[in-house]
């Protein structure tokens, strides 16, 4: 027959007291780490605060339309595309039919007296076709012709220049206008020497030699 052995009463009363105490401290760090949670609030009060904050938010930074004007991808590309080339704001390309036109002939090669897309063209050919297609304004195929136009108003100052200006140029005393360009933006031009049909830039000595003046299309009444 087996005896059990019986727990001294002192070494009871000792373990007794000491899950008593465990129980005390361990109800206060509840209590004391509940209080210090940070979020105090209950479900329905977070929501409405987050809420809030969020409407002040969308207050503050409202959406921007980059494209009020509702330009077609097409344009907005040549806008961008040009932006870059030109080393100018998008909100400084507004000519939008000039540049697509323009985009479609840069890199023809030069050839006299010639206009046909990738293939040939001569500067005062392309400007006589360009301002008839974009601006329904018929030119003179020669530099020359062009400058006597009564449709054109004849400037001198380069400050004044903008987007779709006419530029004449001076190669040799027997010919005083013996070809043009367009002015784009940024001092770069679209001329047509013997590297083509290209994007130039206007401080360069080659033009800024031959530089004669430069013309507007006038606004019609």
């Amino acid at each position: 027959m087996l005896k059990t052995k019986l727990m001294k009463p002192d070494k009871l009363f000792y373990i007794v007291i000491s899950s008593i105490f465990c129980i005390v401290a361990f109800s206060c760090s509840s209590k004391k780490y509940i209080k210090e949670i940070p979020y105090n609030y209950s479900s329905d009060e977070f929501s409405q605060i987050v809420q809030k904050d969020k409407e002040r938010s969308d207050f503050k930074y409202s959406v921007v339309d980059d494209n009020p004007q509702g330009l077609s991808d097409d344009v907005l590309k040549v806008k961008e595309k040009y932006s870059i080339i030109l080393e100018v704001m998008p909100k400084e390309i507004r000519d939008y039919k000039l540049y697509s036109y323009i985009d479609e002939w840069i890199g023809t090669p030069y050839r006299k007296q010639m206009l046909e897309k990738q293939v040939g063209a001569d500067a005062s050919y392309f400007v006589q076709a360009l301002f008839s297609d974009v601006y329904g304004e018929t030119f003179s195929k020669t530099p020359d012709g062009i400058f006597r136009s009564k449709s054109i108003q004849l400037f001198t100052g380069r400050a004044f220049l903008k987007e779709g200006d006419i530029l004449f140029f001076r190669y040799d005393k027997f010919h005083p206008i013996s070809d043009v360009g367009i002015y784009l933006h940024n001092d770069r031009i679209l001329a047509c020497t013997a590297k083509g049909l290209q994007i130039y830039n206007f401080n360069d000595e080659y033009f800024q030699l031959r530089y004669v003046a430069a013309g507007r299309l006038k606004e019609k009444q």
